[in-house]
């Protein structure tokens, strides 16, 4: 009855028992779970609640929930740490909702900046003066490649920041080509007065249709190999910091000079007995690869090339007299020889310098369009842009029609003999008055992976250079 009684006064006051102080007065062997003073499951349940226990008003509970029930005690440090954890995940979800709208502005930026690039011309006065959109791209790609690939004269894996900035530039600037198409003819449809119509579709034009995925998958295959030289045998140091009293193991070798070494270039190190033959292997393989790469890359550069239109300002150029380009003793051998090989006339000429090299290109070159020029003038449309087609009716047997044959093998094989040559000044120029956009693309593109190829090639040299020099020191 006193206990009736005493609920009734709570009932009265406006105090409605919670389940400790029933649990109190009956004295019950069933443990409520939210206030036994038992560990193990009474936290656990405790921090269930702990979301509304921290974000709600304390109560003052005197006949169960007082200062000396320990009950209560993990439940409002729980709770605490229940508001620091969603304080910190929120926390954390706005930076990332910072990071990415910062990421998304700069990007914006930079397609904003290459928009106005493009449409000014590089020319940033906007007086109309710039380049053409061709010209722009082209350079962009160059640029592009200078900064990515510019300071990486190592084989060794390309920076993941500058690898992701190199496809993702690249993704932008090729995908002008998407918008480079042609119409063709795909299947023809009768209509109903039976008249026969042929269905056109658009296609990427097919330079860019057949040549545009070659250089992808040139690219992914080139990125690829600097990605097989994570793991390696040699490393590299830097020309001039050679130090004897090296702490890596087997580190210290003879400084070894080569005669075109530049200081510049870091200089492979490897171990004191030289590479293993798994490493040697390897580095086989890769050359093998990258020299077919710069093979297929230049294929495509030099077909690219050959499509664009000669420049008027290169035509009037020429010299009147191809024997005067490329001097009387070249001249005299190339007309004179019955079977003529540019190899045996390579050999004699002892091309000292790549400097050497590219002149003699930029003279063979001039004469063999002067000649090509001479062999078409008996017909009465001998214009530059018809050449080509009126080559193939000229008398085989014509002087003029022999020495541009000869002249054009011999540029060929000058550029087999030194691949790092330098862009002839015909090419050169037809880059800069270039006006199709496909065609910059595909020239820029191809030309950028024909370097990054040949790069490669001398930087497996440099470390093949470096092992036989360990292995064979006499």
């Amino acid at each position: 009855m006193d206990n009736l009684s005493n609920t009734d006064e709570n009932y009265d006051l406006g105090y409605q028992p919670s389940p400790c102080s029933t649990e109190q007065n009956d004295q019950s062997t069933t443990e409520t779970p939210g206030c036994s003073t038992v560990s193990g499951s009474s936290f656990l349940y405790c921090r269930t609640y702990s979301g509304t226990s921290a974000f709600s008003e304390p109560v003052d509970d005197h006949n169960c929930c007082s200062e000396a029930s320990p009950s209560h005690w993990p439940a409002r440090k729980f709770g605490a740490q229940k508001l620091a954890v969603l304080t910190r995940q929120s926390k954390s979800n706005v930076d990332e909702k910072l990071d990415a709208l910062e990421s998304l502005d700069l990007e914006l930026e930079m397609m904003k900046e290459r928009f106005a690039k493009l449409l000014l011309g590089e020319d940033m006065s906007g007086s109309g003066k710039g380049v053409c959109t061709a010209v722009t791209i082209s350079n962009a790609i160059t640029n592009l490649y200078a900064t990515i690939f510019g300071q990486n004269l190592r084989l060794e894996p390309l920076n993941p920041e500058k690898k992701a900035l190199w496809k993702r530039e690249m993704d932008c600037l090729l995908s002008v080509c998407d918008y480079i198409v042609e119409f063709v003819p795909t299947k023809s449809q009768n209509l109903h007065n039976g008249t026969a119509v042929e269905i056109m579709e658009s296609r990427p034009r097919s330079d860019i249709y057949i040549n545009l995925p070659a250089l992808r998958k040139l690219d992914a295959m080139l990125i690829e190999i600097l990605d097989s030289f994570q793991d390696r045998e040699f490393w590299y140091a830097e020309q001039g910091c050679m130090l004897s009293n090296s702490t890596r193991t087997g580190s210290f070798r003879r400084v070894v000079q080569r005669n075109d070494e530049k200081w510049w270039v870091p200089v492979p190190c490897i171990p004191r007995n030289g590479l293993s033959e798994k490493a040697r292997k390897h580095l086989r393989h890769k050359r093998e690869s990258a020299t077919q790469i710069h093979k297929a890359a230049m294929s495509i550069n030099s077909s690219v090339l050959s499509e664009m239109e000669m420049p008027d300002s290169y035509i009037a150029s020429l010299p009147k007299s191809g024997k005067a380009s490329i001097g009387d003793a070249i001249y005299h051998f190339m007309y004179s020889a019955e079977k003529f090989s540019p190899e045996y006339l390579l050999d004699c000429l002892n091309i000292a310098s790549e400097h050497e090299a590219l002149e003699l290109a930029d003279r063979v070159e001039a004469s063999m369009y002067t000649w090509r020029h001479k062999a078409c003038m008996s017909h009465s449309k001998s214009s530059w842009s018809m050449m080509k087609v009126l080559m193939s009716d000229v008398d085989r047997s014509d002087k003029n029609h022999i020495l541009a044959e000869r002249a054009e093998s011999l540029l060929f094989a000058l550029k087999q003999r030194y691949p790092e040559l330098s862009q002839t000044s015909l090419d050169t120029c037809k880059i800069q008055y270039n006006r199709d956009v496909g065609q910059a693309i595909l020239e820029s593109y191809s030309r950028v992976l024909e370097g990054l190829a040949f790069n490669i090639v001398a930087w497996i040299d440099d470390v093949f250079f470096v092992d036989n020099t360990t292995r064979n020191p006499d």
